[in-house]
């Protein structure tokens, strides 16, 4: 099938048309393209890498958060526990005892 424009072998009427132009234009916009994509491609690959590492973060700090808040809760129950014993009388005292190194510690950081 012949294309408008185009001869029989002659070489002539082939760049005349125009058409090596389109084609290394093309050419020119495909490789650039190309380049585009790629860097496209490598951008997800990094992003990708970051979500699992920042997933991974997350489950240890789910897991450490866990283990906090079973830690706190025990240690709750253990200060309801010595407030309902007879124990009232030392809880008081530690609690004063807790204040007065607090005013301590508060006074000498001024100081400085």
């Amino acid at each position: 099938m012949r294309r408008a424009g185009l001869g029989e072998g002659g070489t002539g009427n082939y760049v005349a048309s125009g058409y090596s132009v389109y084609e290394e234009e093309n050419e020119h916009l495909q490789e650039g393209l190309r380049s585009k994509v790629s860097a496209l491609k490598s951008l997800s690959i990094d992003i990708g890498t970051e979500v699992k590492y920042q997933n991974k973060v997350l489950e240890e700090m789910d897991s450490d958060f866990d283990s906090t808040g079973g830690l706190l809760g025990a240690t709750i129950g253990r200060v309801k526990q010595l407030s309902r014993g007879s124990q009232t009388k030392l809880l008081c005292y530690m609690l004063l005892f807790c204040l007065f190194i607090f005013f301590v510690l508060y006074w000498f950081i001024k100081l400085r």
